[in-house]
C-alpha cells in the first residue's frame, strides 16, 4: 500500500523556534517551541458514516476516537498509518455547512503520488486530476465522499 500522510503547507505549521538571542526579549526558554504540530484537521461532512467508511476503507486512516458530540454529530477523529501527530477529525462546525465539498487548504503528502493514485482510483475514489509534474514535485487533486478536494503531493 501507498504510504499517505498528512503535511500542512502553512506557516502555522512551521516549528516556531526562540532564537537564544531573542528568548530574554520574549521571555521564552531557549530554543522551546512555543507550538509543536497540528493535532488534527477538521473535513467537513453532510454524511459521517459515509465520510468514516472513505477515510478508512478507501484512503487507509485508522479509528482514534468516534464518540457522541452534541446530539447532532459524534467527534471521529482518524490517523494517517504510521503518524500519531496529526489526525483528521470529520466533523463539521454548527454555521459552517457551507464548507462541505470546498477546496481543502492544505495538502495530503505521498512517497509515490502516481502509486497513491493508481491504488486510489482502483479503489474508487474520485480525482480532479491525474498527477502532474511540477518543478516542486508531483501533485494530483482528489475528491473525498462529500466531494472535497485535497492536494496529494510528493513529500
Amino acid at each position: 500500500m501507498a504510504v499517505l500522510t498528512m503535511v500542512i503547507k502553512s506557516v502555522a505549521a512551521t516549528r516556531i523556534l526562540v532564537p537564544s538571542k531573542g528568548a530574554a526579549y520574549l521571555g521564552r526558554a531557549k530554543e522551546k517551541p512555543m507550538l509543536t504540530h497540528i493535532k488534527f484537521v477538521s473535513v467537513p461532512t453532510r454524511d459521517q458514516d459515509r465520510a468514516l467508511a472513505f477515510w478508512t476503507e478507501k484512503v487507509g486512516l485508522r479509528v482514534v476516537t468516534d464518540q457522541p458530540f452534541d446530539g447532532k454529530q459524534r467527534w471521529i477523529e482518524l490517523r494517517f498509518p504510521n503518524r500519531v501527530d496529526t489526525g483528521l477529525v470529520l466533523f463539521t462546525p454548527e454555521g459552517h455547512e457551507s464548507r462541505i465539498g470546498t477546496f481543502f487548504a492544505g495538502s495530503l503528502a505521498a512517497d509515490d503520488v502516481r502509486a497513491t493514485y493508481e491504488e486510489l482510483k482502483a479503489k474508487g475514489v474520485e480525482f480532479e486530476s491525474e498527477p502532474k509534474e511540477q518543478p516542486w514535485g508531483t501533485f494530483a487533486i482528489m475528491k473525498d465522499a462529500d466531494g472535497n478536494q485535497f492536494v496529494i503531493s510528493s513529500r
